[in-house]
Formats: C-alpha cells, sequence, structure tokens
C-alpha cells in the first residue's frame, strides 16, 4: 500500500472511526488495585511519594476495598505494615498478622472481590530485605520455606490468589507444594516472575517501609540491562506451578512484557509500580502534562505491549475514566 491509493486519514477523520479500528482495548477487567494495609484503627495516612495513595487501617482498607469494586474492579493486591518487624520477618506469617486480618475482614464484607496477597518479607523484616539473613546474606533455601508459610498463612485467611514477589529459585515450587498439601490445590499463584532492580520502586519502599537497610535487592532481583534472563526466570515459574506470570516495573520493560506475551501461554501480569505513577503525577502538579491523557497512554502502552492483567495505582482513576465519569 502506498499514498495516494492509501490514505490512513480516512480512518482517523472524527472519534467513530477511530474507535471503530482501534487495535488496543482497555476494560476495568483488566485492573488490579494494589493496598497497604497497617495496624491500628481510623488511619488513613497519605504517601507523600504517591498522591492519592495511603496506608490504611482495616476500617479503611475495608470501603477502599468497597469503592473499587463497585467502580467495577475485579481484584486488589494488598500489601501489609507490621506494627512491630523482626529479623525474620514473623509478622509475614502469623495468623493475626496485618494482612491476615484484613483479608479476613474484607471477605466477610465483600466476598466476590478478589483478594490477591504479596507474598515477601521486606515489609516484615528490621533489616528490610525480601529473605532470611545471615552473615549479610541472604539465604535462598531457608527464606523459600517461611514465603511457603506465608502464602499457607494468608491462604488460610480467606486469600484468592497469593503473589510471591521474593524473587528466591524455588520459591513457586515450595509454595505449591505447601498449598496443595494442606488442601489448598485450586488456589492460584500469580508469579513476580521477572522482577528487575529497578529505581523506580522509591516511592514503594516509602509507602511499605521497606527499604534495605544495608546494601541493596541486586543479588535476588534482575539487571535491568538483562532480556534473556527474563525468559529463563519466567520459564522457571512456570515449570514449578504458576498460574499468571508477571513483568515488574511495566513502563521501561515493555520488550520484556511482548516477548513474555510471544513464548508463554499463561496470562500475564504487568505491575506498573510505584514510581511510574510518581513521575506523572509530579509532573502534573507542575504543569508539564495532562495526567489522565498521560496515564491513558502509559497504560495503553502496557496493553498493547501485551499485558492480560494491570496492576495499577491508578485502576479507580481508570475505572472512572472508562466508564466515563
Amino acid at each position: 500500500m502506498q499514498f495516494p491509493e492509501y490514505r490512513g486519514r480516512r480512518l482517523r477523520k472524527n472519534d467513530h472511526f477511530r474507535r471503530l479500528i482501534r487495535e488496543t482495548r482497555l476494560s476495568v477487567d483488566d485492573l488490579v488495585y494494589p493496598l497497604f494495609a497497617v495496624s491500628g484503627r481510623d488511619i488513613k495516612k497519605p504517601i507523600a511519594s504517591m498522591p492519592g495513595q495511603f496506608q490504611l487501617s482495616v476500617d479503611h482498607l475495608v470501603k477502599e476495598a468497597r469503592a473499587a469494586f463497585e467502580l467495577g474492579i475485579p481484584a486488589i493486591l494488598l500489601f501489609g505494615i507490621p506494627a512491630k518487624k523482626d529479623e525474620q520477618g514473623t509478622g509475614a506469617f502469623a495468623a493475626d498478622g496485618i494482612v491476615q486480618q484484613a483479608v479476613k475482614k474484607i471477605k466477610h464484607e465483600l466476598p466476590d472481590l478478589l483478594i490477591v496477597t504479596d507474598v515477601c518479607l521486606c515489609e516484615y523484616t528490621s533489616h528490610g530485605h525480601c529473605g532470611i539473613i545471615e552473615k549479610g546474606k541472604v539465604l535462598n533455601d531457608e527464606t523459600i520455606e517461611v514465603l511457603a508459610e506465608t502464602a499457607l498463612s494468608q491462604a488460610k485467611a480467606g486469600a484468592d490468589m497469593v503473589a510471591p514477589s521474593a524473587m528466591m529459585d524455588g520459591q513457586i515450587a515450595a509454595i505449591r507444594e505447601a498449598l496443595d498439601e494442606n488442601g489448598f490445590e485450586d488456589l492460584p499463584i500469580m508469579a513476580y516472575s521477572a522482577k528487575y532492580a529497578s529505581a523506580f520502586y522509591g516511592p514503594f519502599r516509602e509507602a511499605a517501609q521497606s527499604a534495605p537497610q544495608f546494601g541493596d535487592r541486586k543479588a535476588y532481583q534482575m539487571d535491568p540491562s538483562n532480556a534473556d534472563e527474563a525468559i529463563r526466570e519466567i520459564s522457571l515459574d512456570v515449570n514449578e506451578g504458576a498460574d499468571i506470570i508477571m513483568v515488574k516495573p511495566a513502563l521501561p520493560y515493555l520488550d520484556i512484557i511482548c516477548r513474555a506475551k510471544q513464548e508463554f501461554d499463561l496470562p500475564l501480569a504487568a505491575y506498573n509500580v510505584s514510581g511510574e505513577y510518581a513521575m506523572i503525577k509530579a509532573a502534573a502538579k507542575q504543569g508539564w502534562l495532562d495526567e489522565e491523557k498521560a496515564m491513558m497512554e502509559s497504560v495503553t502502552a502496557i496493553k498493547r505491549a501485551g499485558a492480560d492483567i494491570l496492576i495499577t495505582y491508578w485502576a479507580k482513576d481508570l475505572a472512572k475514566c472508562l466508564a466515563g465519569r
């Protein structure tokens, strides 16, 4: 095809034509809304680096979950911030831990809302790393035992799906085995399969109070330079029993999302992370960007790259935009 026989503008000349031929479509059904649970009551603490997001006590968390559910959002992703932290991250798997409390309460109030729980230790450890520490190093095999215990505890509390994010080798297999052995064969796992050691996690670490107290996470999260490694990591999780695979962050790794979608026949989630959210919020506050248009363009790019599921702090705003509110 070439001009003048082909004139692309014929089908772009008004909104009806543009809608008719649109290739990538967003839906509220694609959305997962991340939320931060804290101990206490009547707490709604703004997260400075993530305008519009809050640390929420369980009573406020239920209200926020209800608001999301009423907008048609099918799922939330829960992160917990315990009242006390320790070296072993025991708050992660405590029967009365903050996430376990939140799951029980939300399930009681909103039984049809899907609750996904993050399975990691960084929010619960005093050192801020995602695993058990010995002599300054994160121990892999000892950590996956604790992650399995954490996932099982969350399942017993009523979680609909667990999402391991610690990037420990073998974590999916360990969790799958623990769930299956305890009667949770039908509970799915959404694996943070390709999780990069990214600069875009900064605001999340403020929100979850999970910044490492020494060193960094490059020994277990992935090098941003690597693409083939992501495919190997995803393949391992698929073979170990993951039901949904994830790429995190999203916007700097659209190529990874695209490759993963082409190479694996599983639902693919992409996490539009805190830094991606915060930079558009900051630019919009300065008047440099139109927030709604930048939001829509960003998440459309993630969807166009191949994501089936979009985990984003804009979930409520997106739901309203998609509904024309």
